[in-house]
């Protein structure tokens, strides 16, 4: 970690990151993307099979979602700060595939320093959970998404914090009509956002 840490410099010490074993099997460390000054984080799990390819966060089919999302909820992607809990693609070969598994408590928290740098320098009014690994990784164990999701909860994380739904979990929707209404909310969610922007 740099002494005086800015987000160049965090990004070029995390490539280097040997904190957990996960560096091992990713390509590359993803680190966080936007201003330095973005009034809106949005946190996720990790990098997709395309992230850690590309070494960009949500970059992906993930990514487009939340890019169509925000656009609809009248957020500028330009203007937040998008990154994710762990830094590296933890995934097991299917076939030629790679596929995403949940990471587990120690690579949560060997990444977790990475994250909290983050948090200190961009300072955003508000922080977004995107899913259930980032929410209970931010917010506690027992914090449950579907519980709680869309409401602004007290933490010393932003003066907002949110958790909603990751993106990727309206990919996995059984079929069309189920997939519109997941976005419909997931946007609904956003739109809270952007009205506390204001």
């Amino acid at each position: 970690m740099p002494r005086k840490p800015t987000l160049p410099k965090l990004r070029q010490a995390a490539a280097g990151c040997r904190a957990c074993d996960l560096w091992e099997r990713g390509t590359q460390t993803v680190f966080g993307e936007g201003g330095s000054r973005a009034r809106v984080m949005l946190v996720g799990e990790q990098p997709g099979d395309r992230e850690d390819l590309e070494g960009r966060p949500f970059v992906g089919p993930a990514g487009r979602i939340l890019d169509d999302s925000l656009e609809k909820a009248g957020i500028d992607r330009r203007a937040v700060y998008v990154t994710n809990v762990v830094k590296h693609f933890k995934w097991e070969p299917r076939g030629k595939r790679r596929i995403h598994q949940k990471p587990n408590s120690v690579e949560i928290g060997a990444c977790r320093p990475w994250l909290d740098a983050e948090i200190a320098l961009v300072k955003p009014d508000v922080v977004v959970c995107l899913g259930a690994t980032a929410a209970q990784a931010l917010l506690g164990r027992t914090f449950r998404v579907s519980r709680q999701r869309g409401e602004f909860v007290p933490s010393s994380l932003a003066p907002r914090v949110l958790a909603t739904v990751h993106p990727s979990s309206i990919l996995r929707a059984p079929d069309d009509e189920t997939r519109r209404a997941e976005t419909s909310r997931f946007v609904a969610d956003l739109k809270r956002v952007a009205k506390a922007l204001k």
